[in-house]
């Protein structure tokens, strides 16, 4: 997958470096880029998808709150809990930082052979059937299709 995500120019490592994001924040954009638009994620649900303490989380949303790239908002039911969304602008955003990673996909698979790609097709079959890489590519299809 690195080499693959890598290669041929390092194209995804420059379109997240145009971002003019940090990988805490990159990470965060991407992590609330595969929620549905309608959905809010906590800040605490967000670090813990992304593996990092609750201020990391926090710091991150700020500066892509500032950048308008997210919204937040009180929980209407709790108000310490901070619900957390981005913007259409974040969207565009994460589109453009995923395109770049199926773009640079795209050219190692042509590079592959036709019992490679079987062998490919077969592992992402399996892949697909784990309920969160699943919903992750139904929400990135929905966006695509609009």
């Amino acid at each position: 997958m690195l080499h693959a995500l890598g290669s041929h120019g390092g194209e995804v490592m420059r379109a997240i470096d145009d971002t003019g994001l940090s990988f805490i924040q990159v990470k965060a954009l991407m992590a609330l880029a595969g929620q549905e638009e309608e959905q809010r994620s906590s800040v605490k649900l967000l670090a813990e998808r992304l593996g990092v303490s609750v201020p990391s989380a926090s710091r991150a949303v700020d500066d892509l709150f500032k950048r308008g790239l997210a919204t937040r908002a009180e929980d209407p039911n709790d108000r310490r809990v901070r619900r957390v969304s981005l913007t259409a602008a974040g969207r565009e955003l994460s589109d453009q930082v995923m395109a770049a990673r199926v773009a640079g996909l795209e050219r190692f698979v042509a590079t592959l052979s036709a019992t490679e790609r079987r062998k490919l097709d077969s592992a992402l079959e399996a892949l697909l059937k784990r309920e969160e890489i699943a919903e992750l590519h139904r929400s990135h299809g929905r966006r695509q299709r609009r």
